[in-house]
């Protein structure tokens, strides 16, 4: 694969900060995003993507009568892009199973929290409210479980006294943004697989927990 040759789509519902990290980064790490679809019509996120004259498809689930309708919809909309990756950056909804099988061993999702630890959503206020001491972000692929995928990397920070919600917050999201990008840039290069055994970056078959990174300065 040359550089800048993997196609990237993203998919969000929100503001979309890691969309802007992902586009941000995508000269250096070997992908291109190649689109952005979302469910949310209103959402900034796709204010980042036109303002970097990034293509974007709406697929609002309400407009379907179940999931299984709005998985194809959302499926044509991807496909049209042409993906070999496929990136959830705050996509707030569940991806059916059906979904998760037609493009198995390439979707990545971030996840506000040292996987297994927090799935779900309100991993801030959960860490607080459980005494954690430390508190992170992981990368992981995507299967049909909930945050239950095969993790691939994971970036921690300790928790400080006098953290609140929004402290861990703004913490966590400069996790996010220095890590998403490196690894969507390990499986764009090759360097980065799924196999039947767990996941492999550069033919090394990782830890359960994935591969630790350093946090950046000042998180």
């Amino acid at each position: 694969m040359t550089a800048d040759s993997c196609n990237l789509v993203v998919l969000i519902s929100g503001n979309g900060s890691n969309l802007q990290a992902l586009i941000d980064q995508s000269g250096v790490h070997g992908y291109r995003v190649a689109g952005v679809v979302c469910n949310n019509p209103s959402a900034f996120g796709l204010q980042r993507a036109a303002r970097a004259g990034i293509p974007t498809a709406i697929v609002e689930h309400g407009n379907f009568p179940d999931r299984e309708t709005f998985d194809g919809a959302l499926l044509e909309a991807i496909d049209g892009f042409a993906p070999e990756l496929i990136a959830l950056a705050g996509f707030m909804r569940i991806l059916g199973e059906a979904f998760v099988r037609e493009h198995a061993e390439r979707i990545l999702n971030i996840h506000p929290s040292l996987l297994p630890k927090h799935r779900g959503m309100h991993t801030h206020q959960r860490v607080l409210a459980a005494g954690d001491k430390e508190h992170g972000v992981s990368i992981h692929f995507v299967n049909e479980e909930l945050d239950g995928g095969p993790v691939i990397a994971r970036s921690r920070i300790r928790v400080r006294e006098d953290d609140t919600e929004a402290s861990l917050a703004r913490r966590v999201h400069r996790l996010e943004h220095a890590l998403y990008p490196r690894v969507a840039g390990w499986f764009a290069t090759g360097r980065l697989q799924l196999g039947d055994g767990g996941v492999y970056l550069d033919g090394r078959k990782l830890p359960s927990a994935g591969i630790e990174t350093p946090a950046p300065t000042g998180a």
